[in-house]
């Protein structure tokens, strides 16, 4: 899979910037507060949903992806319908819809993350607040394997 984007023209405005900068951070607040209020910051609390085997199975987390579907589909369903972004050049989505094996291993190494510590990115950097020991282990490790990545990985591909 390419990591280029389709349509992509350049850099957006430096007009744009500030306005930019402003709707991702209320965006990135509202993501984190749901985080939070969902439950999802909690390990043991996505552990408990992912083990559906043990007879102790949440299944409260259903409910909170049931409701990131039920926000997105809007948003791509509009998306569609425009011909660009309010404040950039162009909508920025994967250029292939092609499913290949690095994407099948990146989701299975994620998904073994996930179980295995029970955070993903979004929430493990919204618990970075409470100050926790093993949270700043995980995004530490977690951005090591980002640049890692970033670094030899996807320059190879």
């Amino acid at each position: 899979m390419t990591d280029q984007v389709a349509g992509h023209h350049g850099a957006p405005s430096t007009s744009h910037a500030l306005p930019r900068a402003l709707v991702a951070l209320v965006a990135g607040a509202i993501f984190g507060f749901g985080l939070c209020l969902s439950g999802m910051v909690d390990p043991a609390r996505v552990i408990g949903f992912l083990d559906i085997a043990s007879g102790h199975w949440d299944p409260s987390l259903m409910f909170v992806l049931g409701g990131a579907v039920a926000v997105t589909m809007p948003g791509m369903l509009l998306q569609r319908r425009l011909s660009q972004p309010l404040l950039d050049r162009t909508f920025h989505v994967p250029a292939t819809d092609r499913i290949e094996a690095r994407l099948l291993a990146g989701s299975a190494i994620f998904g073994a993350g996930w179980g295995l510590a029970g955070f993903c990115p979004g929430p493990a950097v919204s618990s970075l607040s409470m100050g926790l020991g093993p949270v700043f282990l995980f995004v530490a490790a977690m951005a090591a394997g980002m640049m890692l990545h970033d670094r030899l990985i996807a320059r190879t591909a």
